[in-house]
């Protein structure tokens, strides 16, 4: 998404050093509620498998989010017997709530989760996450659907995961093919950024991030996986796909409105070192000319139509005025939108009586085309009009681009700093240990502090609110009060509608 002021505020991304150390590179998250039988043979397994093939150090967090059997007794046994195992109490239910709470407290630069059943097979997570490590990609995710994908369940869930990643697609333009499979990852500097950005705290959490991390421009890895079905899952598919239908159409919503604002996820123009430096790099040009001439032609076939109407009841003149104006608004509206990427109400007046301006040359050029041909000939036909204004349009078509491009919705990314709007998130490297906020509210200080030669992922500016913003910071084990407790952590929500009582997950 472009903006007048965002220069991309995500650092450019860097491989991770490999090397020994206490932090560790990969957090698993296994998110649960009352997972008691299960939860013990799942994290063993992934314990024991990571240690064989994973190359980094590593940490498996338990997230239990208000079970109501012995899952929270489970995984503090599983953290006292294992040392790279902790677990997490929350005492709401939601998926995504229980992961957007722990990633946000995480302090390793990869974040993963799976779920507890672990029906994806674990051969695919070292794939999933190199490619964060590495520096290439933003967010990994496990595709049951890609050719090479082994799958094994029923016809039912076959038909409902494919039939909604087809609306995704649809609706929502989502170009990652599986979105619901409890396989993903993320780098930690992202994962800042953008788990505020993200409302929901059940099923569609994840979807919800993977959408708006792809229209942001962030790179999506796909990795396929051999899947089989869990028969004694407790998922609701009936509740879950309604309250997923919903989070499309709000999530439509917001983007089609400009709510979200998308920028502070850009990346800057290139990824190594050498491109960093570069300057006046005009940004999406091929894209804005493709926009701006399907715009443009359907602008005209509005504009004919609309002079068409007009020549019924006034003179040529009176009509091709009337039709330019109307079509002038549409255009300029289309373009500001579709062409430049502009979202939001902000600036589209001022865009707008920008367009009327770039409008009067356009009728300037037109209405002279019609004076010349009147007084070429005293009465000429209606298609020798329609020709000329044909012609005359396209002269003036290729000066509203020229205008449009260098005047009304300029490409300020090269001059505008980041702290000229106190919107944008400026993410820079900090050898200290950052602390961790989310929009504006408490914000979280990492866990378990880095203890090792692991670069530290960029830290971000708390969102302001009301102009003032509380940092409160702890250690693992120490309460505000300086009182040291289990390091069982009761974190508390992240989102203000968090604390809402009633919900079904």
């Amino acid at each position: 998404m472009r903006t007048d002021s965002s220069p991309g505020t995500l650092p450019a991304r860097e491989h991770l050093p490999a090397g020994n150390a206490g932090t560790p590179v990969l957090d698993v998250v296994i998110p649960v509620y009352n997972e008691e039988k299960d939860l013990g043979p799942c994290v063993v397994r992934l314990h024991d498998h990571l240690k064989r093939t994973f190359p980094y150090a590593f940490r498996i967090t338990v997230a239990d989010n208000a079970s109501t059997d012995t899952t929270p007794q489970v995984a503090r046994r599983l953290e006292a017997e294992l040392a790279e195992v902790r677990s997490f109490r929350l005492e709401q239910k939601g998926r995504g709530r229980a992961l957007r709470t722990v990633w946000s407290a995480s302090d390793a630069p990869i974040l993963a989760y799976m779920d507890v059943d672990l029906s994806t097979d674990l051969n695919a997570l070292l794939p999933l996450v190199a490619p964060l490590i590495s520096g290439h990609s933003d967010l990994a995710i496990g595709s049951r659907l890609a050719r090479s994908s082994r799958v094994v369940r029923g016809a039912k869930r076959e038909f409902i995961s494919r039939t909604y990643n087809l609306i995704l697609r649809g609706s929502l333009q989502a170009r990652f093919s599986d979105a619901q499979c409890g396989f993903k990852a993320i780098r930690r500097d992202v994962a800042q950024v953008l788990l505020p950005l993200v409302e929901d705290t059940g099923w569609f959490f994840d979807t919800e991030m993977l959408v708006l991390a792809e229209r942001a421009g962030l790179r999506i890895h796909e990795v396929p996986v051999d899947w089989v079905d869990d028969p004694n899952s407790t998922v609701h598919i009936v509740k879950t796909a309604t309250d997923d239908l919903k989070g499309v159409w709000r999530v439509g919503k917001a983007l089609t409105t400009g709510a979200l604002p998308l920028d502070r996820l850009t990346r800057p123009f290139g990824d190594d070192p050498r491109d960093r430096d570069v300057q006046d790099v005009p940004k999406g040009l091929a894209r804005q000319l493709v926009g701006f001439c399907v715009v443009g032609g359907l602008s005209t076939l509005f504009y004919l139509v609309l002079y068409s109407l007009f020549r019924e009841f006034s003179g040529s003149q009176i009509a091709n005025a009337l039709a330019l104006l109307v079509s002038a608004v549409a255009n300029t509206a289309a373009n500001r939108r579709l062409t430049f990427g502009v979202r939001g109400r902000g600036g589209a007046v001022r865009h707008q009586a920008q367009g009327l301006v770039v409008f009067g040359i356009g009728l300037a050029l037109t209405s002279g085309s019609l004076a010349a041909l009147n007084a070429a000939s005293s009465d000429p036909a209606h298609s020798t009009e329609l020709a000329v204004l044909i012609a005359a349009n396209l002269a003036a078509t290729v000066l509203r681009f020229l205008l449009f491009r260098a005047w009304v919705f300029p490409d300020r990314d090269g001059s505008a700093r980041p702290e000229a709007s106190p919107s944008t998130v400026v993410a820079t490297h900090t050898p200290s240990s950052p602390t961790y906020t989310t929009g504006g509210h408490q914000p979280y200080q990492p866990q378990y502090p880095p203890q090792g030669p692991f670069p530290q992922r960029p830290g971000r500016q708390p969102y302001a609110q009301g102009g003032t913003t509380t940092t409160t910071q702890f250690r693992a084990g120490e309460a505000a009060d300086g009182t040291w407790r289990d390091s069982t952590m009761q974190l508390q929500p992240v989102r203000p509608h968090d604390t809402e009582p009633g919900d079904p997950r």
